[in-house]
């Protein structure tokens, strides 16, 4: 999610020069006119000037043609979403806009008025936020178990490869969650974050963590298992990745509250499960062109064709 939302800096520079009011204006003034009706959802001028004024801070051209293609793609795959219940929840897009803001030294309410300020607006980045982060996880969802090597294909793969079979690194982990209720998600965040953060020192190891988590309020743990290298969670690879054996990773602020996870065993293996994962991996990796995956572009072009799309 960085390199899509790598536009504060614009934002701000924008902001600064006071070039701001003016697309602000520009913006409400045309929020009222329907250009697009994509499946019964309507899609104004306003949303189209909102999208424009992203474009534009990501130094992005198309100008409004390219904001309403993105639109209507958008409209398709959060139908698609809903349809498959695939949605992130509203808590971790809020986790993830503090993130964003908090890692570009602003605060949530700063990052908010340079957003509203510039034209494009709090909700209309969330939404981009949710569909970005909700999309890989439908795409997921349909291709992951239907990509499978066969057994004849995975032994030619591997007679390819001089009969030896691809090694990765194998992750034994634990979830450790500082629960926050959703009623108190607002006041105790950083308090629970605090807790976590402290807590990783003293973490015992995986066997002794349920008698770790009993000394701390509203702590709960979760065995996730064999994980390979490869199915590692995007936003949680580079933590894992810099943790050691029998360490935990850093924390994040997730729906469920404040996670860490900790590595209860790190290896190199080369079985059969992970040689067809590794193989997935490379495929998919070969296929990508302009780092689009290509479920992704079959999947939207599916809904495309199905789809009732009205210009005005």
């Amino acid at each position: 999610m960085g390199g899509k939302f790598s536009i504060v800096r614009a934002l701000t520079a924008l902001a600064l020069a006071g070039a701001l009011s003016f697309a602000a204006a520009t913006v409400a003034r045309a929020a009222s006119e329907v250009k697009v009706i994509v499946n019964n959802v309507v899609i104004t001028s306003g949303d189209i000037a909102k999208r424009a004024a992203f474009l534009r801070l990501q130094k992005q051209g198309g100008g409004a043609a390219e904001a309403k293609k993105q639109l209507i793609d958008e409209v398709l795959k959060r139908g698609e979403i809903a349809r498959v219940q695939q949605s992130v929840s509203t808590q971790e897009v809020d986790a993830a806009y503090a993130r964003f803001a908090a890692g570009n030294k602003l605060t949530t309410e700063q990052l908010g008025k340079i957003l509203e300020q510039a034209g494009v607006g709090v909700e209309h980045f969330k939404q981009y936020i949710a569909v970005q982060m909700s999309w890989p996880r439908l795409v997921n969802f349909r291709y992951g178990s239907a990509s499978r090597l066969s057994g004849g294909d995975l032994v030619k793969r591997m007679m390819e490869a001089g009969g030896d079979k691809p090694v990765t690194t194998e992750y034994f982990l634990q979830q450790v969650i500082f629960v926050i209720p959703e009623s108190k998600r607002g006041t105790i965040t950083g308090k629970r974050q605090a807790e976590a953060n402290a807590s990783r020192s003293k973490f015992p190891g995986c066997e002794t963590s349920k008698v770790f988590a009993a000394n701390y309020r509203d702590v709960s743990i979760r065995n996730l298992g064999r994980v390979l290298a490869q199915q590692l969670p995007e936003e949680w690879k580079p933590l894992i990745e810099k943790a050691g054996d029998g360490m935990t990773t850093g924390t994040r602020v997730t729906e469920k509250g404040v996670e860490y996870l900790a590595i209860c065993k790190k290896r190199q293996v080369n079985d059969d499960t992970a040689a067809e994962i590794v193989f997935r991996a490379e495929d998919l990796g070969k296929k990508k062109t302009g780092g689009e995956d290509p479920n992704s572009v079959e999947y939207l072009e599916e809904l495309r064709a199905k789809a009732q799309i009205i210009n005005k």
